[in-house]
C-alpha cells in the first residue's frame, strides 16, 4: 500500500515541502531511513540524521529550519510527535480493515451479528452471541455461550472469550488473552482436600479498554468482575475474581490483583506489582514497580517496596539500608570502645 506525500499531508492537515507526487509503502527510524520508507523528527537530538537520512518522507514541525540541504521531501505539521501518532493510528485503520467471513468457522444459528463484520478462519460463535458492527475477530478466537461485543471492537487471533462476558465499544483484545475463567476459589475440607467453589459470575469489560497479550481476568464468584472506561492493561498480567479497575487507570506487565480488591480511577501501576486481596485502592494513586501491596491505599498516594511504604519514606529509608553494614560497623567499634572502658 502506497501513499503520496500529498496524501500525507491531506491526512495529518500539513503542508508539503519537497515533491509532493513521492509516494512511500512503510515506515522507519530517522536514523535507519530508506528510500520508500516514511519517518519522523521531534527530538532534537535527532536532527543531525534529517541530514544524512534516505527516508522519503519526514515529518518535522512547522517551525523546523534546516542547517543544510536535505534529501528528504518534508511534511510540516504542528506537531510532528502527534501527527505521526495519528498516522500510526490510520495506518493500523486501514491495514486491519477486513470483512466478511472466512472459512472455517462456527458459528451459532441463535448469535446476532452486526454490520461489516470480519470472522478469521477457525473462530468459534457460541450460542446466544451478541456482535455489534464493525468488530474484527482474528482467527483462533473463542467466544463462548451469552457474550456481549460492543462496536468497533477488535479480537487478535487465539483470544478466548467465556460465556456470558461483557465487552463494550472500542475495545482492543490482544492474542492469548483470556476473559472470564474461572477465579481462584477453593475451600478447604476436614479431611485436607479442597473442593472447587463454583464461579456463576461474569467479567465486564467496559468503553475503551485496551487488553494486553496473555492477560487474564477471572470470572467473579458472585456478581462481576468489572474494568471500566478507559482502563489499559499491559501484557501479561493475572487480575482475580470481583476485582473492580476505576476509570482510566493503567497497569504494566507481570502484576498480579488478587480476589475482591477495588483499585480506584486515574492510578497507574507498574510492573510486576502484587496487590493482595479484598483492599481498596484509591483514586490517583501511583505503585513503583515490583512493589507489594497489602493494605489498603488513600487517594493520591505514591508506593514504592515491599510492603510497600510512601515513596518519600521509601528513599530515605533505603538510604540506610544501602549504608546498613557501615552502620553495623560503627555501632560494633562504640560498643568495643564503651566495653573496654
Amino acid at each position: 500500500m502506497k501513499f503520496t506525500a500529498e496524501q500525507i499531508a491531506t491526512i495529518l492537515e500539513g503542508e508539503v515541502d519537497g515533491n509532493p507526487k513521492i509516494e512511500v509503502s512503510k515506515l522507519s527510524k530517522i536514523e535507519e531511513g530508506e528510500m520508500g520508507s516514511l519517518t519522523f523528527l521531534s527530538n532534537p537530538k535527532y536532527t543531525s540524521y534529517i541530514y544524512s537520512t534516505n527516508a522519503s518522507i519526514t515529518i518535522v514541525d512547522k517551525n523546523f529550519i534546516p542547517d543544510e540541504k536535505l534529501n528528504t521531501t518534508l511534511i510540516r505539521v504542528e506537531n510532528a510527535y502527534k501527527a505521526f501518532s495519528k498516522l500510526l493510528e490510520y495506518y493500523n485503520m486501514v491495514k486491519l480493515n477486513k470483512t466478511g467471513f472466512e472459512e472455517p468457522v462456527y458459528r451459532s444459528k441463535n448469535s446476532k451479528l452486526g454490520k461489516d463484520i470480519y470472522l478469521g478462519a477457525f473462530s468459534y460463535i457460541g450460542d446466544g452471541v451478541t456482535i455489534g458492527d464493525n468488530v474484527k475477530i482474528f482467527p483462533g478466537v473463542y467466544i463462548g455461550d451469552n457474550a456481549v461485543i460492543g462496536n468497533n471492537v477488535i479480537v487478535f487471533a487465539g483470544a478466548k472469550i467465556y460465556s456470558e462476558t461483557k465487552i463494550g465499544d472500542n475495545c482492543v483484545i490482544h492474542s492469548s488473552v483470556v476473559l472470564g475463567a474461572d477465579g481462584f476459589g477453593f475451600a478447604p475440607s476436614e479431611n485436607g482436600e479442597y473442593n472447587k467453589v463454583p464461579q456463576t459470575g461474569n467479567v465486564i469489560i467496559e468503553d475503551y479498554v485496551d487488553i494486553g497479550a496473555g492477560t487474564t481476568i477471572d470470572r467473579a464468584t458472585l456478581g462481576s468482575t468489572i474494568i471500566k472506561k478507559g482502563v489499559k492493561l499491559d501484557n501479561q498480567i493475572q487480575i482475580a475474581h470481583n476485582v473492580e479497575i476505576g476509570e482510566n487507570t493503567v497497569i504494566a506487565a507481570q502484576t498480579g490483583i488478587a480476589g475482591s480488591t477495588k483499585i480506584g480511577k486515574n492510578c497507574m501501576i507498574g510492573g510486576q506489582v502484587g496487590i493482595a486481596g479484598h483492599l481498596i485502592i484509591g483514586n490517583n494513586v501511583k505503585i513503583q514497580a515490583q512493589s507489594g501491596i497489602g493494605r489498603n491505599v488513600k487517594d493520591n498516594e505514591t508506593l514504592q517496596g515491599s510492603p510497600a511504604l510512601n515513596y518519600g519514606d521509601y528513599n530515605k529509608s533505603y538510604v540506610h539500608f544501602k549504608n546498613f553494614p557501615k552502620i553495623i560497623d560503627r555501632i560494633n567499634n562504640i560498643e568495643k570502645k564503651n566495653g573496654n572502658e
